[in-house]
């Protein structure tokens, strides 16, 4: 899987209410040119089409135009056209709407070699990686050239000057899309405890009843790795059965599902901590094999409180407040502290006059941090009101817990008590 990055620029125009063409600006990634025998990787410019991808009916025509091919076709272009009615493209819909939400996307190409075939062998094969970053499909392709049949022309095609193969008379090479690999949530974060499924499924191009398939679910994090789930099941029309391997308890796949619908999603029960990282999808069908990301990131809001119950200053004495965090994940929380006199109606901050423990890991990976302020009665007359405003990940909005400075009770109440106690003793 290569992990060079490329921001692609988003452009999505349409046909008709039916079909629209997606437009992406991409990367071609070679690898190779290194010095002294090492490997780099080389990146050049490309356009990916993605053609008459179906639509909702509620697109308005006044809005997108067809995609429109150059006037002059060039030999160093790398403009690939898809073809994308053989094979479905799940929430392709979102490709056409992330320029307008602001959501950029990474478009990568290279070259692919399917299982059994040369790397020269015609048709030649390539495979495109489509991530819509900020939440949104992620998508991975394998593309198959086809042959420009409706070309009647006399004279040779043009050849493209990198890959070596025939472009169209319009300078586009011609592909057809033959096998995806998707997740609809390739970005996921839950809380410790609950049940997570981790989405990821595939469509492929003359698919039998009897193919055979492959899912192999491996998890990584912090330089660790292993695999989760390996699932090896022949086509529901066949009495091949299914072998499956499962390395972390609790999880499965349903291999029905996998042939039947294209669906290789794995579902976790009772995440923990440690569950929390990258999840790599490879399916393998026939002679394709490709593979789709997930992140999975755990989380836990913290519990707050404080220590005291109330603040009453009898003295000029002054007074230690405990505000604690426990038990939250990821790492990171921060916590203020905040008052308000009676007679002020904006708080003020006394963060910087505050004091934190040291962060404490539980068994379960989760975390724990108190943070104490001192605080004085002339600073601070009865009425005013602390609060110590804690911000995690997991936390919507921040947790605020709150004390008010109470009025001591007179020392006469006091003694009087007292001496009410000393009558009714003497009785």
């Amino acid at each position: 899987m290569l992990e060079l990055l490329v921001l692609a620029c988003l452009l999505a125009v349409a046909h008709s209410l039916q079909g629209a063409d997606v437009v992406l600006s991409c990367s071609f990634i070679e690898e190779g040119g290194g010095m002294m025998g090492g490997s780099l990787f080389t990146r050049t410019p490309a356009t990916l089409v993605l053609r008459d991808l179906p639509m909702s009916s509620d697109l308005s025509p006044e809005t997108i135009t067809p995609y429109n091919p150059p006037d002059e076709p060039k030999a160093d272009d790398l403009i690939f056209e898809v073809v994308v009615s053989s094979v479905e493209i799940p929430e392709a819909e979102s490709l056409l709407h992330a320029d307008c939400n602001e959501q950029e996307v990474v478009c990568e190409l290279s070259r692919y070699v399917p299982r059994g075939t040369e790397p020269d062998a015609l048709p030649a094969h390539f495979v495109g990686s489509i991530q819509i970053e900020g939440g949104g499909v992620g998508l991975t392709l394998v593309l198959q050239t086809i042959s420009n049949e409706k070309a009647e022309s006399s004279t040779p095609p043009l050849m493209q000057s990198k890959l070596q193969l025939p472009l169209s008379q319009w300078g586009t090479l011609l592909t057809d899309a033959v096998f995806v690999v998707f997740s609809l949530s390739p970005s996921l974060a839950a809380p410790i405890g609950v049940d997570a499924r981790l989405d990821c499924g595939y469509r492929q191009k003359d698919t039998s009843p009897e193919r055979s398939v492959g899912l192999e679910w491996r998890w990584q994090h912090k330089g660790n790795g292993r695999r989760i789930l390996d699932m090896r099941t022949q086509g529901v029309e066949t009495d091949g059965g299914t072998e499956v391997q499962v390395e972390r308890e609790g999880v499965s796949a349903d291999s029905t599902l996998l042939i039947r619908d294209g669906n290789a999603s794995l579902t976790m029960k009772t995440l923990k901590v440690s569950d929390e990282g990258t999840y790599i999808c490879t399916i393998s069908s026939g002679a394709f094999q490709t593979q789709q990301i997930v992140q999975l990131q755990i989380t836990q809001p913290p519990r707050v409180f404080l220590s005291e119950k109330k603040v009453v200053f009898q003295d000029e004495s002054p007074q230690k407040l405990s505000c604690h965090c426990e038990r939250y994940y990821p790492l990171d929380v921060h916590v203020e502290w905040l008052s308000q006199p009676p007679s002020e109606t904006e708080s003020i901050s006394l963060t910087e006059k505050a004091s934190l423990s040291s962060h404490r890991q539980h068994n379960d990976g989760t975390f724990s941090l108190s943070s104490f302020l001192f605080v004085r009665p002339s600073d601070h007359p009865p009425g005013t009101t602390f609060t110590c405003r804690v911000s995690h990940f997991a936390l919507q909005t921040p947790s605020d817990v709150t004390l008010t400075v109470e009025t001591p009770e007179p020392e006469g109440t006091k003694i009087g008590a007292e001496d009410h106690i000393c009558e009714e003793l003497k009785r």
